[in-house]
């Protein structure tokens, strides 16, 4: 097959500016069939280009993990479709694309771009025009990459209907195609359809892979369910599937998460056993399980054995173990990792100075998270609503009003409207400085403003009345609670029995204790301590 340069590609820069179509374009092959043609009514289905079938893969960007090399005319159909977004503009100007085996590769290359950068309603509007507008034979890749698209949004009707189409056409489902329904409809909290495509699977004689294992795991973990994502991982060692390096990471994470690094280690050294190699994403969720408790030791031998397995610590490893040292109350121990990382050529980045900012706090040492909050924006570096929070925390440890108020005011000017959580922390300053007029409008302020008060707000407030005697304060916030349509947690009740308690009213707090229960509220290691500490004799122990 010959074509020439000219035939090869069509000025499509002047087509997707005008979104005029151009006419038909033909190309003869050597037998005298034409293989390009502008779609019409009649026409046959053409077939693409030298990525059916194959090309992009769930969970690695290419084949292989090798990520799309845009063309020329790739790049001018990115850059358009990511301005344009009314559907008939951008499917006029696709009509003016030939219909060739280049711009089928050209248009999967730009749809997997989009989706390393989360542009979902891109990807959307081209795998539509492919499979319900153009010419092209429809593909099971064009109806993965919508089922994706759809699901990541949260639309789990439009990607059941999409998953019903591709059956229509006579496409055969692939393991992607279960994942990532199974994904979304997981997001969605529909654990029951998400159970009913996992069995559907078997119907098409896919038995279930480590891929859509590990979609399900995932889309349970995002979703917040941990629990059943455990199951789901001991019923794929039932089932005799072979949990790969990705399905581990993902349980190490869970763990982590839940504070239980010694559950993550037990499945790292399981993962080993099995003949599992673990990756840099293993080695750094492990890192992260331990640097949550603040176990800096444990973490620091992790990092070192994954040097020994020859794998380059990147900026998120070392961000994990500037962690570990914060959270154990060793400042200097997270800047020497701060300075092995630049002296090693990894550049730090947004987090790993917000790291440096808190560890600092934490210890105590608010100018030197100053310095490090100064540094990042000299070095262009904008700092983010976190940012200012964890250097508003180091001067409310150090009882710094001025210097907290001054802060939410640089949000302020800097466009960062202060939520939630920076208005409940300055509550909490100014009720522990005994400053209550003001922790008062805040509140004020709160219940009247865009960012309403949540459970926290309450217990903070509980805290400070109970703490200060103001018992009738305290009693009234607490009745209030469900006509703001909030439910006491655990937090809220033992702050409460925590005010009774400092007065050693046992008998009260045993109420309160009771009240507790009967409300389904389950008690935790503060709740017993704080009621052990109103007993004042020995029977009231036992009791």
């Amino acid at each position: 097959m010959v074509i020439s340069d000219a035939e090869k590609r069509i000025p499509v820069v002047e087509m997707l500016k005008s979104g005029k179509a151009t006419g038909s374009i033909s190309t003869n092959m050597a037998n005298g069939e034409s293989l390009i043609t502008k779609r019409c009514p009649g026409n046959d289905v053409i077939r693409s280009g030298s990525l059916r079938g194959q090309g992009w893969k769930y969970g690695s960007g290419f084949v292989d993990g090798i990520f799309p090399v845009l063309s020329p005319v790739a790049h001018q159909i990115l850059n358009f479709v990511r301005k344009e977004v009314d559907p008939n503009n951008v499917w006029a100007a696709l009509d003016t694309l030939p219909v060739t085996h280049e711009t089928w590769d050209d248009l999967i290359n730009v749809a997997v771009q989009l989706r390393l950068n989360k542009q979902w309603d891109p990807i959307a509007l081209i795998c539509q025009w492919i499979l319900y507008k153009s010419s092209f034979q429809t593909d099971v890749m064009c109806y993965n990459l919508l089922i994706d698209a759809y699901g990541q949004k949260s639309l789990y009707k439009k990607a059941e209907e999409t998953y019903v189409d591709l059956l229509q056409a006579r496409c055969i489902p692939t393991e992607d195609t279960y994942a990532l329904l199974i994904k979304a409809y997981c997001a969605c909290g529909l654990l029951e359809k998400a159970e009913a495509a996992f069995v559907d699977m078997r119907k098409y004689g896919l038995p279930p892979s480590a891929i859509v294992y590990n979609a399900y795991i995932d889309g349970l973990m995002k979703a917040g369910n941990p629990q059943r994502a455990i199951e789901i991982f001991q019923r794929m060692k039932n089932d005799g599937c072979q949990p790969s390096t990705d399905t581990y990471t993902l349980l190490i994470n869970l763990h982590g998460k839940a504070s239980q690094s010694y559950m993550a280690l037990k499945l790292f050294n399981e993962m080993r056993s099995k003949k599992c190699r673990p990756d840099i994403c293993t080695y750094t969720a492990l890192v992260n399980a331990f640097a949550r408790e603040g176990l800096c030791e444990k973490a620091e031998e992790i990092f070192e054995q994954m040097q020994e397995d020859k794998l380059e610590p990147d900026v998120y490893t070392y961000n994990a173990l500037m962690e570990a040292y914060s959270r154990a109350g060793f400042a200097y121990g997270a800047a020497e990792i701060f300075s092995l990382m630049r002296h090693m050529g990894c550049e730090p980045d947004r987090a790993s100075y917000n790291i440096m900012v808190d560890a600092y706090g934490r210890a105590g040492l608010h100018e030197d998270a100053q310095a490090v909050f100064n540094e990042m924006k000299r070095l262009g570096i904008t700092p983010t609503m976190k940012s200012h929070m964890l250097l508003l925390c180091a001067y409310s440890r150090a009882r710094n009003v001025d210097k907290c108020e001054e802060i939410v005011n640089q949000m302020s000017e800097s466009g960062l409207e202060p939520d939630t959580f920076v208005l409940n922390s300055m509550m909490h300053l100014y009720g522990r400085l005994g400053q209550f007029e003001k922790m008062e409008e805040v509140l004020t302020a709160m219940e009247k403003g865009p960012y309403g008060a949540d459970i926290s707000t309450y217990n903070i407030l509980i805290n400070i009345y109970g703490r200060a005697g103001f018992f009738e304060k305290m009693e009234g916030i607490f009745q209030s609670l469900p006509t703001k349509n909030l439910k006491p947690d655990v937090v809220t009740w033992t702050s409460r029995l925590g005010a009774y308690s400092r007065k050693k009213l046992y008998a009260r707090c045993l109420e309160i204790f009771e009240e507790m229960i009967d409300a389904g509220c389950h008690p935790d290691g503060g709740t017993a301590k704080v009621l052990l500490s109103a007993c004042s004799s020995e029977d009231q122990i036992e009791q």
